[in-house]
């Protein structure tokens, strides 16, 4: 996610040229940028199997809540 904020800032200056090192920087540069990133999300991130670990993380968390929840409900005084 910083590498698409980076882009997205760069390409924001770079349009408005904004500062003299924006105005003379090539588009190439944005350009390289966003093929990194491409390449990151479509086949990196899976080839590590980071995409399935953030899902995985996030059910775990759920599961987590569910059963403190339950437990919570049943360990109440007075049943």
């Amino acid at each position: 996610m910083p590498l698409i904020i980076i882009i997205v800032s760069l390409i924001a200056l770079k349009y408005f040229e904004i500062g003299a090192f924006f105005t003379n920087m090539s588009w190439w540069w944005i350009a390289g940028l966003m093929a990194i990133a491409f390449i990151w999300f479509e086949f990196l991130e899976r080839m590590f199997g980071l995409d399935k670990r953030k899902a995985h993380e996030e059910l775990e968390k759920i599961k987590k809540e569910r059963v403190k929840k339950t437990f919570d409900k049943n360990n109440r005084p007075g049943r």
